[in-house]
């Protein structure tokens, strides 16, 4: 208390030198009433501070009690929400097993849907029916990817899509859809013949096959500018053609689509012929010519060899074949010498020969030089395929396959040119020697007659 006093004091005495310091002179009387009057308004204030004090203290009692009754009210409500979530999770694991013990084979079905869903899914998104029916692979998809166990409506469409598809394989269907050409234009609303899931075909008779695509497309048919050899195409035609209940052959792919992908892509007649390059085309050039050569030379030979046969027939000589000019050498020398006819007759036949013969030579250098320009588009289809090598290595064949296609394609170019060529030369030949024997021995025989008389 003593303390308390003297602090009181303290703190009056500085306040009243603040006053003192901060106020013009004062008596000592109004300096005592100042202090006075400062120390009752310090006490009021402390007096006031206290009050406020004791009044927020009392409102944190207060709240603190409302915290702590809160607190206990939700701790209460924790340990009941508590209870019940312990409840409910022994509820909910008894319900899983008698789930599971109620599921029973439903979960392994489920399984097997999923896999045949998956499946067919799969066979469906590249089978040729989906030009016709494409809304199904979709729902297949979606079968497979759900978790629940399937509903008996979506069961009995996966059984008619199973089902649909057995039958579609063997009807033969005609129906209209969109056809994408070679071009890369897609045509709308096309006339198409299906042929089961083997072929199909466009009313010109062309293979279509199927391109699928992704869901959002699903796929669209699509004719190739190459088609197969004519053979085929005739097939495909006729079938196309034929009256309802007719029997009639065409062509069937049972790969689906493997097969006619072979077909399609294995390389011509013509593109066979562009392999062999600039050599190539000259070796043909030079079948060419020679063919032609021979065919005039043949008819050339077979002219003259009728007039020759037809003048054996007629003992008087004619001008417009080998024999009669030769016999008309004797007629117009009737009394010459047996030697001086006989130089004559040699004359008229090496005159009368040199005409038949013309031209065999050239067809005998064409066949000889044929096979060698084969072998020069050897040689160069093997410099070109080194030179792959070169800068490729070996690791890709089909940086080779160029030089040695050319080297190949020429070789059997050669020999193509020059078999054919060597056969017409010695039927040529043949026929020329067997006309010049006749005049030699129809010469021979006026000689003969001419010594006997």
């Amino acid at each position: 208390m003593k303390k308390l006093t003297m602090k009181k004091i303290t703190i009056t005495f500085v306040l009243s030198l603040f006053l003192v310091s901060n106020s013009p002179a004062l008596t000592l009387p109004e300096l005592v009433s100042e202090i006075k009057k400062s120390a009752t308004q310090s006490s009021a204030e402390n007096r006031k501070r206290v009050a406020d004090f004791k009044s927020k203290r009392d409102q944190q009692r207060s709240l603190l009690a409302n915290a702590k009754s809160t607190l206990k009210a939700l701790e209460a409500k924790s340990d009941a929400l508590k209870k019940e979530f312990d409840d409910n999770e022994k509820e909910l694991a008894g319900l899983e097993t008698v789930l599971h013990e109620r599921s029973g084979n439903l979960g392994e079905m489920q399984g097997t849907v999923k896999i045949l869903s998956n499946d067919l899914g799969s066979r469906l998104e590249h089978s040729l029916t989906s030009a016709q029916h494409g809304d199904r692979v979709e729902f297949l998809v979606d079968l497979a990817a759900r978790k629940e166990l399937p509903t008996i409506k979506d069961l009995k469409k996966l059984w008619f899509e199973i089902t649909r598809e057995i039958s579609e394989q063997a009807k033969v269907v005609k129906f209209k859809a969109s056809l994408l050409n070679g071009d890369g234009n897609v045509e709308e609303n096309v006339d198409v013949i299906r042929l089961g899931a083997f072929n199909a075909f466009d009313m010109n008779g062309n293979f279509l096959t199927w391109q699928s695509d992704s869901l959002s497309t699903g796929g669209i048919l699509y004719r190739n500018n190459k088609q197969p050899t004519g053979k085929y195409m005739a097939m495909a035609k006729e079938f196309i053609k034929a009256a309802p209940g007719t029997v009639v052959h065409a062509p069937v792919d049972y790969s689906k689509g493997t097969i006619l992908e072979l077909v399609t892509s294995s390389p011509s007649l013509k593109d066979k012929v562009k392999q062999g390059g600039i050599v190539g085309y000259v070796i043909i050039g030079l079948g060419i010519l020679g063919l032609l050569l021979a065919l005039w030379k043949f008819l050339s030979l077979f002219a003259s060899g009728s007039k020759i046969k037809s003048q054996l027939k007629n003992s008087s000589p004619k001008s417009n074949n080998a024999l009669g000019r030769i016999m008309q050498v004797y007629a117009d020398n009737p009394s010459a010498d047996i030697e001086i006819m006989e130089l004559k007759m040699d004359e008229a036949i090496l005159r009368e020969t040199a005409p038949l013969e013309s031209g065999l030579s050239f067809i005998k250098v064409m066949y000889v030089i044929a096979p060698l320009m084969g072998l020069l588009g050897t040689v160069v289809g093997m410099i070109a395929t080194f030179q792959m090598i070169t800068l490729f290595g070996t690791g890709d064949p089909k940086s080779m396959a160029g030089g040695i296609s050319q080297a190949l394609v020429t070789t059997v170019l050669g020999l193509v040119v020059a078999i054919p060529l060597t056969i017409l030369h010695s039927v040529l030949q043949s026929m020329a020697r067997k006309q010049t024997q006749i005049l030699e021995e129809q010469s021979a025989g006026i000689i003969a007659r001419m010594a006997e008389k």
